[in-house]
């Protein structure tokens, strides 16, 4: 198994300041991990000379980068600009030597207010992605959507956003938490999405069926309350899961993506353990 890390676990000791890009480098070519997941905003775009320190501070540690997460929102007044940000994004992974780029279509709290609301906004987004798969394949960049967000979640939603987009460049990042954010079936989810990932993202959350009077809680679609955490150590089949990962032969990126209240290195750690031994367990080739 290809087990790395996304940044994005890092968010809180990088939005503190005890932490930078450099130094998540630092830890995953410590740890026991075989790649990164660069999880950015746009300072990328702003700071050249920082993609080129990190491109080479990866190489003098042997992390691969395999992969550039951004978020973007394809459907709304300032389209042009968001799609040459993403084109410049696309630019900069190619700079680093990255083959596979995710990014968002819509904003991830958005939700459609009707059906006829999301055909709308679903049939101006997909020639977007299809011109943006266009110009990442031309770059050796397989582009990706994740299951993320209130819209476009639904594993049903994105194998259509896929099937609709018809490109052969363009698949999925599989998060298979996330989609417990609109009430899915983390299995179901799994066993339709797998066949067309480029990345899955291992995450486990807390499930509550009443949200607690707590901080840090997020409320699905059906009013019932997730948190994250370790990997392993939440209610998410993270064993099922990984038995189905490992029978299906997939031989991408598995990333750990953390986002909850715990100490996020000690959780990273922690989680990568607890999947290797699960991989193990699983018959899992090493």
């Amino acid at each position: 198994m290809r087990l790395g890390v996304s940044s994005y676990s890092f968010a809180r000791s990088l939005t503190n300041g005890s932490m930078t890009l450099l130094d998540v480098v630092d830890w995953v070519a410590d740890a026991d991990a075989d790649h990164l997941e660069l999880a950015v905003g746009d300072e990328l775009l702003t700071d050249p000379a920082l993609v080129d320190r990190i491109g080479q501070h990866a190489t003098d540690r042997g992390v691969e980068l395999a992969n550039l997460a951004v978020g973007a929102d394809l459907s709304g007044p300032d389209f042009d600009d968001q799609v040459a940000r993403l084109r410049a994004h696309l630019d900069v992974a190619h700079r680093l030597g990255i083959t596979r780029f995710r990014h968002d279509v819509v904003p991830w709290a958005w939700r459609e207010s009707d059906q006829a609301e999301f055909e709308d906004r679903l049939a101006r987004i997909v020639p977007v992605v299809r011109s943006l798969a266009d110009h990442a394949a031309g770059l050796g960049i397989t582009p990706m959507v994740e299951d993320h967000g209130f819209a476009f979640n639904d594993p049903e939603r994105l194998l259509r956003l896929v099937h609709e987009v018809d490109h052969p460049a363009f698949r999925v990042l599989l998060d298979v938490g996330n989609v417990v954010c609109v009430d899915a079936d983390p299995l179901v989810a799994v066993d339709r999405l797998l066949p067309v990932a480029a990345v899955v993202h291992l995450k486990d959350f807390l499930v509550r069926q009443t949200p607690p009077a707590a901080e840090g809680w997020l409320t699905t679609l059906a009013g019932r309350a997730v948190l994250g955490t370790v990997v392993g150590h939440g209610d998410l089949p993270i064993p099922r899961i990984v038995e189905r990962i490992a029978r299906s032969g997939f031989d991408g990126p598995v990333s750990i993506e953390f986002e909850g209240l715990e100490d996020d290195r000690d959780a990273v750690a922690r989680g990568i353990g607890n999947a290797r031994r699960l991989w193990a367990a699983a018959g899992g080739p090493a």
